[in-house]
């Protein structure tokens, strides 16, 4: 899998990292990003990829790799972030073909043994069971990368992971999420995005409060075939999360080494960069045949 992904992310992180720099550091941020990818291109811990004879199998390379002490402090920190979100904006211009009409709300768990010190893993709900870990929220369409996406504790309200989640979106269309999420305030949080919340219609008809006119637009549409056909795709969300982790070096369950909320997010982070450069390399190659 590396030798037909690696060329593609190593150049794409030095293409993006001509436009930063920092002061007072030895090694600059791109070989920290890519010292990441290229453990989790190969599921190893971090001490692993920062060992010159790891890397026998590729010519592309940092000059200077940095030490397990260096990474550990600084590939999850703020100012490395920005770099991060640099290289995420240009893998998914990368694969954007048109703006999405249809885009997805929803989270995956990432659970850890139930046993684990980890002081930020926390009991919640995940796939049909309870579990001890994290949860990866998303909006995600057509494109390689979600739009919009965030790592919490597996407890955490997913209602108020999308309140921080929708404002980021761009564009517009349709948002189709499951029951979870409706709340008046995500339907009226999402139409100034410029979104049209579509979720399953309640058992019960609407109450006497006050109801988001987009949630009473939702309920409308999901009594019309228009609307109960829209909704069909929203498994399209399984799909993407099932193609992030049925492939070699995808976001499969998360390794013994890989703990705490802020290492977490950057190993998902660094497996969604090679998800993305999977998709981008499969679409170019169906462009050329």
């Amino acid at each position: 899998m590396e030798r037909e992904l690696w060329p593609f992310l190593y150049c794409t992180v030095r293409a993006t990292a001509r436009d930063f720099s920092q002061k007072y550091v030895q090694i600059p941020g791109w070989v920290l990003i890519v010292t990441m990818l290229w453990a989790a291109i190969h599921d190893r811990p971090i001490s692993w990829a920062c060992r010159a004879e790891n890397w026998a199998g590729t010519r592309l390379r940092p000059p200077q790799l940095p030490s397990p002490a260096t990474m550990s402090r600084r590939v999850d920190g703020i100012g490395l972030g920005l770099l991060w979100r640099a290289v995420e904006e240009r893998l998914r211009a990368l694969s954007t073909q048109k703006p999405p009409l249809v885009s997805f709300l929803d989270g995956k768990s990432l659970p850890v043994g139930g046993c684990t010190k980890d002081p930020d893993a926390r009991y919640g709900r995940a796939a049909g069971t309870m579990a001890k870990g994290y949860k990866l929220h998303a909006v995600w369409s057509e494109e390689a990368l979600p739009q919009s996406w965030e790592v919490t504790a597996l407890n955490a309200d997913e209602t108020k992971a999308a309140e921080r989640l929708i404002p980021q979106l761009r564009g517009g269309g349709y948002l189709l999420a499951d029951g979870n999420y409706d709340v008046n305030r995500l339907f009226d949080l999402a139409w100034c995005q410029g979104y049209q919340l579509v979720t399953p219609p309640p058992q019960a008809p609407p109450g006497r409060r006050r109801q988001s006119p987009q949630r009473l637009r939702s309920i409308e549409l999901m009594g019309r075939p228009f609307g109960q056909e829209l909704y069909q795709r929203r498994i399209g969300i399984e799909t993407l999360f099932g193609n992030a982790t049925s492939f070699g070096a995808g976001l499969s369950p998360l390794p013994a080494w890989v703990r705490g909320l802020g290492r977490v997010r950057t190993w998902v982070w660094a497996k969604l960069f090679i998800n993305a450069a999977r998709i981008v390399k499969k679409r170019d190659l169906r462009g050329c045949s």
